[in-house]
């Protein structure tokens, strides 16, 4: 009689899992036998359990990741040079929560940007935020929120997440502006949050890349010398992938 009226309680409460979980043992038999503190302790579990779900889900539609990777999903028998135990540490997001930052570097199509992807998701796991840009639009983004008075605000922004994803940096030599742009980037998040590049350019480039020496030596000190690097070689797997029957999505 009372079964109803306690699943809408739990509903009007915000209890969704709860809600969910007293009226699946409702129809086990088995259920019946169990005393009330199990009962209480499996409807506790089932509410953490959603709780955790629907703030994974959160943190992933707000890190719009640009591919929908998993650590699980990773080809580590793909001829790159990606170690596959350097990878796993990176995975339980330590560096993250350590403010370290990640660089990963190799030639177009060996799956950089899906790696970095797979590691957002995973942070979003974690209970970490995530944010991704592509660099070549972020600099564009930010070019005009300088004009529209919102470039403040985007920094700020831009600042606030456990882990930010940068995505495709270069070959192009940066402007006078993408330079400041990147520095205010790196200084914001230096020693407080994590940040992940992902580049075709070897790291002893960069500084070419960046132009100016004072800003060069400014940005690379706060972005490389805390970061763990991966360093990936070999050929494109799309063209790999393009020559066989793909079922699931790995790289």
């Amino acid at each position: 009689m009372l079964n109803n009226p306690t699943i809408d309680m739990l509903r009007d409460l915000g209890l969704h899992g709860m809600a969910a979980a007293f009226q699946n043992l409702q129809t086990q038999p088995e259920a019946h036998s169990l005393e009330h503190s199990e009962w209480l302790a499996l409807l506790i579990e089932s509410e953490v359990t959603t709780r955790r779900q629907k703030r994974f889900e959160a943190r992933a539609r707000a890190a719009r990741l640009r591919h929908d990777a998993q650590v699980e999903n990773v080809d580590f028998r793909a001829a790159r040079g990606l170690d596959r135990n350097l990878f796993l540490k990176l995975a339980g997001c330590d560096f993250i929560r350590q403010q370290h930052n990640l660089l990963l570097i190799g030639p177009a199509g060996v799956g950089k940007s899906w790696l970095a992807c797979a590691l957002g998701h995973q942070a979003c796991r974690e209970d970490l935020s995530v944010a991704y840009h592509r660099v070549p639009r972020l600099f564009a983004t930010l070019a005009l929120a300088r004009d529209d008075g919102r470039y403040g605000r985007l920094l700020k922004a831009l600042a606030k997440p456990d882990l930010l994803i940068l995505d495709d940096w270069g070959p192009e030599k940066l402007s006078d502006e993408q330079r400041r742009d990147l520095l205010e980037i790196v200084e914001d998040r230096y020693a407080r949050r994590s940040t992940l590049v992902t580049s075709q350019i070897p790291i002893d480039h960069w500084y070419d890349i960046i132009g100016n020496p004072t800003i060069a030596d400014a940005i690379l000190d706060r972005l490389v010398h805390n970061a763990y690097r991966i360093e990936l070689s070999g050929d494109s797997m799309r063209k790999q992938r393009q020559m066989q029957p793909e079922t699931t999505a790995t790289a």
